[in-house]
């Protein structure tokens, strides 16, 4: 922890618990810990509910041992060590975690600072047992201090950056929000002849029917996944083959399926011989995980695709959108995870997979339900692409910024 970062001028090379007191987080006793929030001081254990910014606690404690004070910084002392938080209220704070209170700095100032050297901090921690630092690393990490006034332009230009990603922020949780408001009306209600929402079941029961899914438009039916397209459940290819892989068809496992979203990448291909061994899934198709810890994640693909045998694939037939059809497996996967019950290792069989009933409609109005997902879909896609932009500038500033190589008077 010794060494002097690089670019960075030696009288502004401090250690952290020179600019800082450090304080190390305690577990309370655990029969004073409870779920929400209505009990003493939110309380975090370690960084499993840090935020971007600040935490969103799940607990509260009643009798804190340690506490970080609003304004403090949080940072993680567990791995995965050097997360930062800003303290936005006061918190009791477990074994997992540290406050560290800035002396004369401003705090954001001091968490990007502390956040640019969590990479030593995380190296430090790897030659312990468990991946953790403690109070003696931690005042000796070396961090960026120049003089008052200029981490104080820093911490200005930081702030207003990190002032627009919250805002990006919260407009990506609102159409977040407002997605899955729409898709739930969507799938329920669905779309009439005018191209309006149906009302209500409770306000026009005229236009629905009961069916084995509960209320649905009369024009729809709840049918049985095998009755909507093929079922295929995937492989691997074999072992003693290793020119099966390459880099010519994607090869999805649980791993590559990020829950109800389209699969964009995989950590393997296979080659042209790997094709041979595997079921080839056309794009278009459901994937959805069956078997393992991680049973009933959905994801859809947008070009063919081999994948293992954890997963069963559903291409829909011509008489269904797609896209549709995944939206409603992900609306009906809860009976998947019924089926697994609460076995030591959940499986769900392709025979009993494909029995699992979902909400169809007729394919003009299932492709209207998929434009009017599509359109919000796009807008949150741009909001998330403009918070990486916001995220990626930051990165690059702090780059710059704290290690003395730019100055901040231009950027003022």
């Amino acid at each position: 922890m010794s060494d002097r970062p690089e670019n960075i001028q030696e009288e502004h090379w401090k250690p952290l618990g020179k600019i800082s007191d450090i304080e190390m987080g305690q577990s309370p006793p655990s029969n004073y810990v409870f779920e929400g929030l209505d009990e003493g001081l939110p309380f975090l254990q370690g960084n499993a509910e840090f935020g971007v910014m600040s935490p969103h606690p799940k607990y509260s404690c009643a009798l804190p041992a340690k506490i970080g004070k609003a304004g403090s910084l949080l940072i993680s002392v567990r791995a995965p060590v050097g997360a930062v938080n800003i303290a936005d209220q006061d918190y009791c704070i477990g074994r997992g975690l540290a406050a560290i209170f800035p002396k004369r700095y401003p705090a954001s100032f001091v968490a990007a600072a502390v956040s640019k050297r969590s990479p030593e901090l995380a190296r430090v921690s790897q030659g312990t047992t468990f991946d953790a630092i403690g109070k003696r690393e931690l005042h000796s990490v070396c961090v960026y201090a120049p003089d008052q006034s200029t981490a104080s332009k820093i911490a200005e230009i930081l702030d207003t950056l990190d002032a627009a990603i919250r805002e990006t922020e919260a407009v990506v949780a609102k159409l977040k929000a407002m997605k899955q408001g729409l898709l739930h009306d969507l799938l329920t209600r669905g779309i009439d002849a005018n191209g309006d929402l149906r009302p209500s079941q409770s306000e026009a029961p005229h236009l629905y029917k009961q069916t084995p899914l509960g209320w649905l438009p009369k024009e729809w039916d709840a049918l049985k996944i095998e009755d909507v397209g093929e079922v295929m459940t995937g492989k691997t290819p074999p072992a003693q083959d290793p020119s099966a892989w390459g880099d010519h068809t994607a090869f999805i496992t649980p791993g590559d399926i990020t829950h109800s979203i389209a699969i964009e990448q995989s950590e393997r291909h296979l080659s042209m011989r790997g094709r041979k061994y595997v079921p080839i899934a056309p794009a278009g198709a459901t994937l959805v995980v069956c078997i393992g810890s991680t049973i009933g994640k959905v994801g859809y693909i947008r070009k063919e695709s081999g994948f293992n045998q954890q997963i069963n694939a559903v291409a829909s037939s011509s008489n269904h959108e797609s896209e549709f059809v995944f939206l409603s497996i992900c609306k009906s996967i809860h009976q998947l995870h019924r089926l697994a019950g609460l076995q030591a290792v959940p499986i769900v069989n392709k025979g009993e997979f494909q029995k699992i009933r979902i909400p169809v409609a007729p394919k003009p109005e299932e492709s209207e339900i998929v434009a009017r997902l599509s359109q919000l879909e796009k807008k949150e896609a741009a909001e998330v692409n403009e918070l990486h932009k916001l995220c990626a500038m930051k990165s690059g500033l702090m780059d710059d910024l704290l290690t003395g190589r730019t100055s901040v008077t231009p950027l003022l």
